[in-house]
């Protein structure tokens, strides 16, 4: 599922489109592998009355512990605009989030091991609006999504300087 352009007001632009890292389809996966191979071997040892509650219980284990993060993951993305940073996530109710790149104060990235092996990270965005910050975790190539916001910053910073903003001292008036 995509970000649509027709969300975007005149003038803005995508400057960096993503979801959260593969890495959280690693254990879904392992959950997969194991409920199908533990369900092969029931389905092959137990008696034939016994298949339908094998089958029923591997598909509640399948549905909660595979395809639910599986959609999570499918329907959750961050849009970094010149505009705006930009939140969607949920399957049947859908949740966002909008700020104002005018109203970002700080962008600090966090890096495990495994996040650096792997190449992800989490980044956090401190606004001054009512809701403080937003953590947007498991983040593909943390460093280069960090690098574009702050430079977005630094051109809504210079573009305001260049208007007479908030971003130069002006005279007052006599």
């Amino acid at each position: 599922m995509g970000f649509s352009e027709k969300l975007l007001g005149e003038g803005e632009h995508v400057i960096l489109h993503t979801r959260t890292h593969w890495k959280a389809l690693v254990l879904p996966t392992i959950v997969l592998l194991v409920v199908a191979a533990a369900g092969g071997f029931l389905l092959a040892t137990v008696p034939t009355w016994a298949d339908w509650i094998v089958l029923a219980v591997a598909v509640v284990l399948l549905g909660i512990f595979v395809l639910k993060p599986f959609l999570q993951w499918m329907s959750s993305t961050d849009t970094l605009t010149n505009r705006r940073l930009i939140t969607r996530s949920g399957v049947f109710t859908r949740h966002g989030r909008d700020i104002p790149l005018r109203k970002i104060n700080d962008v600090s990235i966090q890096r495990g091991v495994l996040d650096r092996l792997l190449g992800c990270g989490t980044v956090t965005v401190e606004s001054a609006g009512e809701r403080g910050q937003i953590v947007l975790h498991d983040v593909p190539d943390a460093e280069v999504f960090h690098l574009r916001v702050q430079e977005q910053l630094l051109a809504i910073e210079a573009d305001a300087r260049d208007e007479g903003g908030y971003g130069r001292a002006v005279e007052p008036p006599r």
